[in-house]
C-alpha cells in the first residue's frame, strides 16, 4: 500500500530515509533536519510528496519522492524522482516499481509532462530495474557546484 508521508506518519519515514543516507554515504545524517525537510512536502503541495510503501502486515519499508521543477528544452514541468529507497529484504517483489508508477501518476495529475530521476553509475540493482522498465537512459553528466 503507498501512502503520501504527513504528520500523522513521518516518525515511519525517518528510519528509510536515514538508511537510504547511509547508501549513499552522508556524513552527519540529521533526524531534525529530515523532519523539517520531508515535512514541507505534500499530496496538496506543488513542490512535492514523499510517499511511503508498507508491506501486508502495515510495516514502512519503501519510500519515494517526487519534486517538480522546469525544463526549458521541451519546455514544460516535470516531476523528478528525487529518492526511491527499499529496504534490501524486501527488493525483488516489484516494490520499486509501484512507487515509480505512483510518482508518475502523482507527477502528471500535477501537470508535469514527465517523471525523470538520476542514480549513481555503481547502482546497478537500482538500474536493473529502470532498465525494466519502458524508459529511455539518457547520456547526461551531471555536475555539482558546491560553495
Amino acid at each position: 500500500m503507498i501512502e503520501a508521508v504527513s504528520n500523522k506518519n513521518i516518525e515511519e519515514a525517518l528510519p528509510l530515509i536515514r538508511k537510504y543516507q547511509a547508501f549513499y554515504k552522508i556524513q552527519n545524517i540529521d533526524d531534525e533536519a529530515n523532519r523539517a525537510f520531508f515535512s514541507q512536502f505534500s499530496e496538496d503541495s506543488n513542490e512535492g510528496c514523499l510517499f511511503l510503501y508498507r508491506d501486508t502486515n502495515g510495516k514502512a519499508v519503501a519510500f519515494a519522492t517526487v519534486y517538480f521543477t522546469f525544463v526549458s528544452s521541451i519546455p514544460a514541468k516535470v516531476g523528478v524522482m528525487n529518492d526511491l529507497y527499499t529496504m534490501p529484504e524486501q527488493r525483488g517483489k516489484g516494490i520499486g516499481k509501484q512507487l515509480i508508477n505512483h510518482c508518475l501518476q502523482f507527477a502528471l495529475k500535477k501537470g508535469a509532462a514527465r517523471l525523470q530521476w538520476l542514480t549513481a553509475e555503481d547502482n546497478h540493482t537500482a538500474q536493473k530495474l529502470y532498465d525494466s522498465l519502458d524508459t529511455k537512459k539518457s547520456t547526461w553528466n551531471i555536475y555539482t557546484y558546491t560553495a
